[in-house]
């Protein structure tokens, strides 16, 4: 993404960016004056100004080679007129200024061809990523396709510059459109990450020197003796730390992710005594853990609701609900603090719409974890000031799901609409494509 001094405020150009300074820049852009300027002037006015927006990582002189002054355009035509005019109607009106009717009788749209002039440039994948909401900018998406996160038809692509073609599909990395599309890191989260990890590392060196005296304590052993399950997950943990320490120049850091997070799981398994009730940490298993515990009370308070409805009074004092609620909070978070750290929830104590809220909770945190490894806020959500440029065109077909998106045509324009994003009208439009149909090179 462009820093803050590409998206200056002084100068006022608008890019292909989600900046904050580049959304202000847009909320007081106008059109350039024109009273004291010469046409020659004003062309150029238009052409910088466009440029700055479409294409501003394209070198000038690999544009001018893309443009064409052949403009792609859809335009409705009804066989039945088409085959009772003979065409006399317009070429009366030809030089008198006669404007042809539409439907109805109200006039025909204008069909802005001047809005197209940077058509081209869709056709780049860098573009197309950016247009396809999988980028905050086009710079950090060319980044994501030098840095190999993107593959067009099932292949690799590395060239930004690439022309997608009719049918052309491109997928980028879901890591890397987390990152881009998402807000982030405040400076307490920063500071969080970086306490996490200094208590990552002391916690792996303690872990080695238990391994050294469990390696020391497993030679003194004699042969005939069996492992137990214990001792195989420290084998395994031990095999893992093994992997990281040898191969830490070759493995890829997904990989040494993924081993990092099967140490964790072996540690915490090991940690948790032989009673518990539940040893794993996969979030569906918990849900029918807690299922399973609710149905059994309630099954048992269901009698003793109904003879206590029959027995007790309606009487009751206010301070009385108010320390039930206040103790009915605390087993809530109690036990959803218990659920996030990965322990045994007890909802034996939880009224059924506790137990829901809970439930609820553990379903946001499986989809959506607070997880202070990645370089995103967590849990995720939208970045700042996205909602202005979250639009897809019509040539684009996005699947946010698996961020993928097919190209399925070349951008035309239509009657009173052209498919080319641009935040332009045709005052700048139209001065900045005359400037590149006469060339001068």
């Amino acid at each position: 993404m462009r820093n803050r001094a590409s998206n200056s405020l002084s100068k006022g150009k608008i890019r292909q960016s989600w900046s904050k300074y580049n959304l202000y820049n847009l909320q007081r852009l106008r059109s350039p004056a024109t009273a004291n300027r010469t046409f020659f002037q004003q062309k150029w006015t238009a052409k910088a100004l466009g440029r700055a927006y479409h294409g501003e990582q394209v070198r000038e002189g690999q544009w001018k080679r893309m443009f064409s002054k052949r403009i792609r355009s859809v335009i409705p035509m009804d066989t039945t007129d088409l085959a009772a005019d003979d065409g006399s109607k317009i070429s009366a009106g030809r030089g008198s200024g006669l404007q042809t009717q539409g439907d109805k009788g109200r006039p025909s749209k204008i069909i802005p061809y001047t809005q197209m002039a940077f058509a081209p440039l869709e056709r780049r994948l860098d573009v197309a990523i950016f247009r396809s909401l999988f980028a905050s900018s086009t710079r950090q998406a060319r980044q994501f396709v030098i840095h190999g996160a993107v593959t067009v038809n099932g292949q690799k692509m590395r060239h930004p510059s690439y022309l997608l073609n009719p049918g052309d599909l491109f997928q980028v990395d879901p890591e890397r459109v987390m990152f881009a599309t998402g807000a982030t890191k405040t400076k307490f989260e920063r500071r969080e990450t970086r306490q996490l990890k200094q208590k990552d590392e002391k916690e792996e060196e303690a872990e080695g020197e238990a391994e050294t005296k469990s390696e020391e304590a497993a030679e003194t052993k004699p042969e005939g003796e069996k492992e137990d399950s214990r001792d195989t997950l420290k084998a395994l943990m031990s095999q893992a730390k093994n992997i990281m320490s040898t191969d830490k120049d070759v493995l890829p850091a997904k990989r040494k992710q993924e081993l990092r997070g099967f140490q964790k799981a072996v540690r915490r398994v090991l940690s948790r005594s032989g009673t518990s009730t539940i040893l794993t940490d996969n979030l569906e298993a918990q849900f029918s853990e807690l299922t399973l515990m609710l149905n059994a009370k309630r099954a048992e308070k269901k009698p003793a609701k109904q003879s206590k409805q029959q027995s007790n009074s309606e009487e009751s004092t206010s301070a009385a609900t108010t320390e039930e609620t206040e103790v009915a909070s605390d087993k809530l978070s109690e036990a959803f603090q218990a659920a996030a750290e990965g322990a045994d929830v007890d909802a034996s104590e939880l009224t059924d719409e506790e137990f829901e809220i809970l439930k609820r909770a553990l379903t946001q945190m499986r989809d959506n974890p607070i997880d202070h490894s990645k370089p995103y806020a967590t849990p995720w959500r939208p970045r700042d000031y996205m909602s202005a440029f979250a639009f897809i065109p019509r040539y684009l077909e996005v699947n946010q799901n698996i961020c993928a998106a097919v190209y399925l045509r070349h951008p035309v324009a239509r009657p009173g609409s052209a498919e080319v994003p641009t935040p332009f009208g045709e005052s700048i439009s139209t001065p900045a494509y005359g400037w590149y149909l006469k060339r001068r090179w």
